[in-house]
């Protein structure tokens, strides 16, 4: 995985070493299995590491009891009993019985700690797994920040966390990019969205890592964890225990939900309004249940098609947003210009409504999940909201980023800091106001078109109908750039055959079976 080119978000130096080290620890193992042996390992150093520091604290105090859990709740640091704290478990690392020592030390953190109940993995004394192997990983994760002060520590391990689940992700391919957003596409996504200060939502909130990043960008910022709430859903229970411990290293307090039937069918913050929705959903899911939610009050703008949920994500989302409320969601790029089974209308509509703030179109490659090329839906409850910011009303911003992004490896991309601070400072340079030449339209680059233009594009809003170059530009342009351009839209193309292949064949099968 590439380093960061800011110190922020900067790696550390070894996670690639100790990336390296763990997986080879791990033998046989598949990703998706040794992935909760390592992340739960991590997270209990790094709750242990909490509490020790705190505990130290105390006993330096004369009037503190350092065996009150009181005094280490009212500082939102975790209680860890004394055998189930790091020191206890790594004087035992060596020993056969390590896997049930560890399901112990799991099992009394979460009698301890009803936030973390039913979160942590409890099946390391299983026959499968590897003692020596489990040994060696302790002795691994016990070097992690042992020569830091405590904050500094417990960032480390946090850090670590964030890198291991990138990892895994990549190593689980397909399956592993359904919990994990990659980093540039995040910090892209809150950079956009400046979320300094409210409530943040997120949907289908996979490993929580929208949240991280937004945290992260109100203390970069000056701000403090605590100056944004945070709520999120999720339907699959091991990615929600992932988002809980993820979320919990970092310190952050949330209130993040899980229950098998989804956001769609069971909303379980069905009255919630925020300040910022970041979501990343999963593309094109044809199965979603919208058969049984033809007459739901979320959709202003349209019935979504039973096959294809994009259109109504991205109404849930806007039904979530509070009268100021901005909204950064990932979508397959073939939600900007489909018109089979009513998309176009539904799509149409929102134009007109004027809830499409911005629309940018990605670079392949920059997803683990899937090769489908993808965009960024940015939403607005008001384009009028003041504070600022200019009338936007009847405008909406087109940004081409598809040439942008770098190879981190053979086979995806992410964006550099630049390229994350080009792309945010068009956009704010577009929604600002108080400087009136800020922003200027970028043949090939950025276009501010109007309602009117849209219309005359049919409401289709793929960034590059809008921003083209000049046919006499064009033949100034490297032949392996516009091959690669090429590529893409060919990509683009044969994704949104796929889609339609898909959904013909859905069809067909609904109805074979009332014939």
């Amino acid at each position: 995985m590439a380093k960061q080119a800011n110190n922020n978000g900067a790696n550390l130096g070894f996670e690639t070493q100790l990336w390296a080290a763990a997986d080879k620890l791990r033998g046989n193992m598949e990703p998706s299995d040794y992935k909760h042996v390592a992340l739960g390992l991590i997270f209990l150093k790094y709750i242990s590491d909490a509490f020790e520091a705190k505990r130290a604290e105390l006993l330096k105090e004369e009037l503190a009891d350092a065996e009150d859990r009181e005094e280490y709740l009212a500082e939102n640091v975790f209680w860890v009993p004394k055998e189930a704290r790091w020191s206890h478990l790594q004087a035992k690392a060596k020993q056969t019985s390590i896997g049930k020592d560890i399901d112990d030390a799991m099992l009394a953190i979460e009698t301890s700690n009803a936030s973390l109940k039913g979160v942590l993995p409890k099946d390391y004394a299983r026959p499968a797994l590897n003692k020596v192997m489990l040994g060696e990983i302790i002795d691994l994760v016990s070097g992690i920040g042992m020569a830091e002060e405590a904050d500094r520590s417990r960032d480390i391990l946090g850090r670590v966390y964030e890198y291991f689940l990138g990892g895994f992700a990549g190593a689980e391919g397909k399956r592993g990019g359904e919990f994990y957003t990659p980093r540039s596409v995040v910090r892209l996504l809150v950079e956009m969205l400046e979320p300094y200060k409210g409530r943040v939502y997120d949907p289908c909130c996979g490993s929580g890592g929208m949240f991280v990043q937004s945290e992260k960008f109100v203390e970069e910022h000056g701000g403090r964890i605590g100056d944004i709430a945070i709520y999120g859903q999720e339907s699959n229970y091991t990615t929600w225990r992932l988002a809980k411990m993820n979320l919990a290293v970092r310190g952050i307090d949330a209130d993040i939900r899980w229950n098998n039937e989804g956001s769609f069918h069971k909303d379980e913050l069905q009255d919630l309004k925020v300040d910022f929705i970041l979501a990343n959903p999963p593309f094109n899911v044809s199965d979603w249940g919208g058969d049984r939610l033809r007459e739901d009050g979320r959709w202003k703008f349209g019935v979504p098609p039973v096959g294809n949920a994009n259109y109504a994500w991205l109404q849930h989302i806007h039904h979530h947003l509070a009268p100021n409320g901005t909204a950064g969601v990932v979508l397959a790029n073939g939600s900007m210009s489909s018109g089979q089974s009513g998309e176009g209308d539904i799509r149409r509509a929102m134009v007109e409504g004027d809830v499409v703030d911005c629309m940018i179109a990605l670079p392949g490659q920059l997803f683990y999940s899937t090769q489908i090329p993808a965009c960024l839906w940015f939403l607005a409850r008001n384009k009028n909201p003041g504070g600022g910011w200019r009338d936007r009303r009847g405008e909406v911003l087109f940004i081409d980023a598809r040439k942008l992004g770098h190879m981190v490896d053979r086979t995806r991309k992410e964006f550099s800091e630049e390229d994350i601070t080009k792309i945010a400072g068009i956009y704010h340079a577009w929604r600002g106001g108080l400087d009136a030449d800020a922003y200027n339209d970028e043949p090939g680059i950025c276009k501010a078109a109007t309602l009117e233009e849209i219309r005359m594009h049919s409401h289709v809003l793929t960034p590059g109908r809008y921003v083209s170059v000049a046919a006499a530009e064009v033949d100034d342009v490297p032949f392996e750039e516009r091959f690669v351009e090429l590529k893409e839209t060919l990509a683009e193309q044969f994704a949104e055959a796929d889609e339609l292949a898909a959904f013909i064949q859905t069809e067909l099968e609904r109805v074979q079976a009332n014939v």
